[in-house]
């Protein structure tokens, strides 16, 4: 720590985070959580444990005149066995809205993922870091600190060199958004480029991102977290993770999705909900899963391992899941005027595939993402769009 300042130190409590849905108390700080702790008692494997406790989309929000800012956290960082290990992740601080400052910490606890397939991983314990913003302006100012989205982050101390206060109440809508690794951000460059932050910020809402890695699987306690969670808009990204994971056949898919909306609807009655499918990723389309890493070249990449003659049989595409999903929310449209469906391929689509291909064949790479998120906003919050600002 640099003692050049006269050091404000600030607790870091759950009132001063956006984004999450639960904080843990740890030996060493704080750890936000993007699930309740009802929820994560009935997780059933180390992807979605790991996953929920990255925290995409969570920031710490304040306002304060400090030119500089320090942030102790212990980072947890994921390595898979095999390949480098991966940059340090990045904090993103924005100045009234506009990214103005990042920093890194290094060392951490390391969480290496032994075998791709079956998740088992091995824990090595690492130090605590700073991450140190300076030369920030000296007038009031709303700071807002968006965490990295693929490191676990506890907080454990907050510095200043001018006292800090609570973030203002801004007005924003609240948006409430599940998906799968894209929406966790999965190669986004930094917190604030993941598309769910992108669209956020060109909707001006407040985004509570349930983007999980792999686990996008309509899991009952994900569905109920979202029923419990207050919120103005609702999003459904749904059907990627079904089928790589070989997770289910259509007969259990279509009341699975049904039970999610109830779910859903059981909490936010009128609440605008807009049902995604997927974006456009080839080797899914017509393929069903389970999805399986190939390693040939050096080079990780993802193939598809089933059969396209079970589709009759019921097995799942992403055809199959874009002509259902589209078939739930028609049906269900009739009593519930505010649910609303999107094809992900108007997010991402062939003419997106040929100018931004899929760098793995699954995940967009950072322009990608900016794609995915410009066009979300323009098709979600613009006029014409379910997620449009009324005027009454």
């Amino acid at each position: 720590m640099n003692t050049e300042h006269d050091w404000i130190t600030t607790p870091v409590t759950a009132d001063m985070l956006r984004g999450f849905l639960d904080v843990e108390r740890t030996a060493h700080g704080l750890l936000p959580h993007r699930l309740p702790a009802r929820a994560r008692r009935q997780i059933p494997d180390n992807q979605l444990a790991l996953a929920e406790a990255q925290p995409s989309g969570v920031r710490l929000a304040f306002r304060t005149r400090a030119t500089t800012i320090e942030l102790d956290t212990l980072p947890t960082k994921r390595v898979y066995r095999g390949f480098p290990a991966p940059v340090d992740g990045v904090y993103d601080l924005l100045v009234d809205g506009r990214l103005a400052a990042q920093a890194t910490v290094t060392g951490g606890n390391v969480h290496t993922i032994t075998d791709m397939v079956t998740q088992s991983a091995e824990l090595r314990e690492g130090p605590a870091g700073t991450a140190r913003f300076t030369d920030l302006p000296s007038r009031d100012k709303d700071v807002e600190i968006w965490l990295p989205h693929t490191e676990i982050t506890e907080l454990i101390a907050l510095r200043t060199d001018a006292p800090v206060e609570p973030a203002p109440d801004n007005g924003r809508r609240v948006w409430l958004y599940h998906g799968s690794s894209i929406s966790h951000g999965s190669n986004a460059a930094h917190p604030t480029a993941i598309w769910p932050a992108l669209a956020s910020a060109q909707g001006a809402v407040e985004l509570v991102n349930l983007g999980f890695g792999g686990s996008a699987l309509l899991d009952p306690f994900t569905a109920r977290a979202m029923r419990d969670t207050p919120a103005d808009l609702i999003s459904l990204k749904i059907g990627i993770n079904l089928v790589n994971t070989d997770a289910m056949r259509l007969r259990a898919f279509t009341p699975a999705v049904h039970g999610f909306l109830d779910t859903i609807r059981e909490g936010h009655r009128s609440t605008p909900l807009l049902v995604v499918s997927p974006i456009l990723c080839p080797v899914q389309e017509d393929t069903p899963g389970p999805l399986a890493p190939d390693f040939d070249g050096g080079t990780l990449r993802f193939k598809a391992t089933g059969d396209p003659a079970e589709r009759a049989a019921g097995r799942l595409t992403l055809t199959v899941i874009r002509d259902e999903l589209a078939r739930i929310v028609e049906q269900r449209s009739a009593d519930d005027p505010n649910l609303h469906y999107l094809d992900g391929r108007d997010l991402y689509g062939e003419k997106d595939y040929a100018e931004l291909p899929l760098p793995d064949e699954v995940h967009p790479d950072a322009s990608g993402h900016r794609r995915i998120g410009e066009n979300f906003a323009r098709l979600a919050f613009g006029d014409d769009g379910p997620f449009a600002t009324t005027s009454g």
